[in-house]
This record gives C-alpha cells, sequence and structure tokens, in this order.
C-alpha cells in the first residue's frame, strides 16, 4: 500500500490510549497527494503581458509593485538575453515560423530599440558619403546634421507610432491577437533589413540603390505580412483588406522616404535649387530637412 500512496488515519480515544482502540473500525485510509507535483507553468503569470504598474505582483513571481515613474516598471521591457536577442533577429531575416510564437509572449523593447537606433546612425552616414560623392566638385564639403535627425524623426517615428496606431484599429475591429508590445517588437524586428541595405545603398549606381532598396522593402513587407496576417485575418474580410492595404502602403512610403533621403546621388533630392525650389528639396523640406 505504501507504493500506492495512501495515509495511515487512526481515531485515538481522549485518554491516548491506544490499547482499547479497534483497529478495525477506527483504521482508514486516504488517498494521498504528497507525490503531486506543481504544474509547471503554475508559477508563470496568466499571459504575456507585464503586470499591471499599480498592483502587486503575485507571490514567488518578482517585486512588489511597479510604477510608471521607476525603473523597474521598464525594465521589464528589456528583460531578454543577447542569445535570444541574435535568435530573434535570424528568426526576421529567415523566418521559418510566425514571429509571434517565437516571442512566446515576451515580447522586448531591447532588440527593436538598438536596431532603430543602429538604422539611424547608418542612415547618417552613408547618407553624408552619398551627398559627398554627389557633389564632389564643390571645394568645401559641410555635413548636413539634418541628415540625422531626419534618420532619427522618420524611423522612430515608424517605429514608434503605426505599431499603436495599427494595435488600436485591431482592438476597434474585435481582434486581440497581438499586444501593442508585440506589435512594435514586429515593427522592431521588421527593420533590421534596413541596415545591410543602408550599408551598401551609398553607391553612385542609381539602379543599384533602387534595386537594394526594392529588396529592403520586399524582405520587410513580407516578414510583416506573413506574421501579421493570422491578426488581422481575426476581423473581417474588409477590414482585414483594407489593414493590409495600409500597413503596405506605409512600408511602401518608408522605402521610397529612405531612397529618396538619403540616397539619392542624382536624384532630385540632391540637387541645388537653381532659381526655385526643386522636387527633391520640396520632399525634404516635408520631413523637416
Amino acid at each position: 500500500m505504501a507504493n500506492r500512496g495512501y495515509d495511515v488515519v487512526v481515531d485515538v480515544d481522549a485518554e491516548g490510549d491506544l490499547g482499547h482502540t479497534d483497529l478495525q473500525e477506527d483504521l482508514e485510509f486516504h488517498s494521498s497527494n504528497f507525490d503531486d507535483t506543481p504544474h509547471p507553468r503554475a508559477k508563470n503569470p496568466p499571459s504575456g503581458l507585464p503586470f499591471p504598474a499599480t498592483t502587486s505582483t503575485p507571490s514567488g513571481l518578482g517585486s512588489s509593485k511597479r510604477y510608471l515613474w521607476t525603473l523597474s516598471f521598464y525594465a521589464q521591457f528589456f528583460d531578454v538575453d543577447t542569445a535570444e536577442v541574435l535568435r530573434r533577429c535570424q528568426t526576421s531575416l529567415y523566418p521559418r515560423s510566425n514571429f509571434l510564437d517565437i516571442l512566446d509572449g515576451n515580447p522586448d523593447l531591447y532588440g527593436p530599440f538598438w536596431i532603430a537606433t543602429t538604422v539611424v546612425m547608418i542612415l547618417f552616414l552613408t547618407g553624408t558619403i552619398s551627398s559627398y560623392l554627389a557633389g564632389r566638385s564643390e571645394k568645401h564639403f559641410e555635413y548636413d546634421f539634418r541628415l540625422l535627425s531626419g534618420a532619427a524623426g522618420l524611423v522612430y517615428g515608424y517605429t514608434g507610432v503605426i505599431p499603436i496606431a495599427l494595435w488600436g484599429v485591431l482592438r476597434w475591429s474585435g481582434s486581440e491577437g497581438a499586444s501593442v508590445l508585440e506589435c512594435w517588437a514586429l515593427y522592431g524586428y521588421a527593420n533590421l533589413i534596413w541596415i545591410p541595405v543602408a550599408l551598401i545603398s551609398w553607391s553612385p549606381v542609381t539602379v543599384l540603390n533602387w534595386v537594394f532598396v526594392g529588396v529592403g522593402f520586399a524582405v520587410s513587407g513580407l516578414f510583416l505580412i506573413r506574421n501579421l496576417w493570422p491578426v488581422v485575418s481575426a476581423t473581417d474580410a474588409r477590414t482585414s483588406r483594407i489593414l493590409l492595404l495600409v500597413v503596405i502602403g506605409l512600408h511602401a512610403g518608408l522605402a521610397l522616404a529612405i531612397k529618396i533621403l538619403f540616397f539619392a546621388h542624382g536624384s532630385p533630392a540632391t540637387k541645388k535649387a537653381t532659381g526655385a525650389e526643386d522636387d527633391g528639396k520640396m520632399i525634404r523640406s516635408l520631413f523637416g530637412l
């Protein structure tokens, strides 16, 4: 019986005398639960989202409270190691499964932030090289730091604002397949392809630049569509088609802005205005460049 897991319960009288105890009537056996192990996910939070900032976390899961003005509140969005970030970067370039499944309920902002920052710096450097090659006839070359502010506004704005708008539309449409953090992570890791594109798109050969930017648009666009389709398809057919068209259109706008504003050797964006402003200068003015 010991191997079957039983508890032995003996009824003892008030005097504690076992001599008058009838074991035939007072001996009982109950099923034991000593060998039951807790479920491996019992200590995990019920969902992949962080706990509210104004509530206490369950016992055994960490500190007591997290407020918006404390570092611990923001630290939970960067709780990821280097190996996991590299794995997610590899998945964004060579997708084999849905990226939301790769996140496994733990989206991070560490990778998206540094990817966006790297893209901004490389766009500034290679855009400066492209401008230098376009104006080599000039005796004195001046750095245009408006390229840096323009790159920051373009990349951070696109990566930060578009996911929030998409998440809001999805919630309004009744789809809850992705949280706002997952949308941020999805768009953030989609920017990874622009790092190699920016490194090779400073060539004075305009056709090659268009090809490189087109490849970046295709890779990142397919990555977004592939991973957003299961979420968007939860809405009605008309809304899902409109959302996908908007996502593709905005992403195409990002690719065109990168090409025209930073790698426009021989394009209207690098020509100087003679008399009246040309089309390239008008485009730069729209982005504050």
